[in-house]
C-alpha cells in the first residue's frame, strides 16, 4: 500500500514526420515540406498533397534539399511548433562546373 514510487503521468507520444527542408533563411528556423499520399474519397485514386511546417533548428544544420525528421513541441513562435529531431539524409552538394 505504501508504494508510492516515481510514477510520472503518461502522456501521449509526440508526432513526427518526416519531410523536405525547404528554406532555411530564417535564424534557427526551418520550412518543412511534407509529402502526404491517400486515396481520394469518391474517385480512389492516389492524391498527393503537401503542407509546410515551420521547425526549430538550434544548431542550424539543416540545409535546403535535406530530408530530416520533425517532431511536435510546444509553441515556439506564432508559427512554430515542431523541433528538428535529426537530418536522415543530406542534400547532395551541387557544384558549379565550368565546361
Amino acid at each position: 500500500m505504501a508504494e508510492a514510487t516515481n510514477t510520472v503521468a503518461a502522456t501521449g507520444k509526440r508526432k513526427q514526420r518526416i519531410g523536405e527542408v525547404v528554406s532555411n533563411k530564417m535564424t534557427k528556423t526551418i520550412v518543412v515540406r511534407v509529402e502526404r499520399r491517400f486515396p481520394h474519397a469518391q474517385f480512389k485514386k492516389i492524391v498527393t498533397s503537401y503542407k509546410k511546417f515551420y521547425a526549430h533548428d538550434e544548431k542550424s544544420v539543416a540545409k535546403i534539399g535535406d530530408t530530416v525528421r520533425i517532431e511536435e513541441s510546444r509553441p515556439l513562435s506564432k508559427l512554430k511548433r515542431w523541433t528538428l529531431i535529426e537530418v536522415v539524409e543530406s542534400a547532395e552538394a551541387v557544384t558549379a562546373v565550368a565546361a
